[in-house]
């Protein structure tokens, strides 16, 4: 009956801008315009996000309280797009960490949103 999760939505005070940002740091695809800055991006795999105006802004709760904390981005080419994040000077939550061969890197986008980028050289 279920077949998985169709997407993800970030609230945001400026849709357009953020939605902007992640077409271009993560090759995105749009697929969807309300007109009234409600937009729908697409990954390579089929995974979306969706970007939603914000009526407010929200407070950071920090890292051990219930909710979502961060959003993982799955890569082929961790040094490439780390390299190219790095460029773009993002807020880096921590380094780049290797382990057993799994890459990961915690940084925020444009919106403070904190982002997992993740290489593993074999799936789960």
């Amino acid at each position: 009956m279920v077949k998985g999760i169709e997407h993800l939505a970030i609230f945001s005070s400026n849709t357009a801008r953020l939605k902007d940002w992640y077409i271009s740091m993560f090759d995105f695809v749009q697929v969807y315009d309300n007109g009234k800055g409600t937009y729908f991006l697409k990954a390579q795999d089929g995974a979306m996000i969706e970007f939603v105006t914000a009526e407010s802004d929200g407070t950071d709760h920090g890292a051990k309280v219930s909710g979502i904390r961060h959003i993982a981005i799955a890569v082929n080419d961790f040094e490439g797009m780390l390299e190219k994040l790095q460029k773009e000077n993002v807020d880096v939550v921590t380094e780049p960490t290797e382990s057993k061969g799994i890459k990961t890197f915690f940084f925020r986008d444009i919106d403070g949103n904190i982002l997992h980028l993740i290489y593993r050289p074999n799936p789960l």
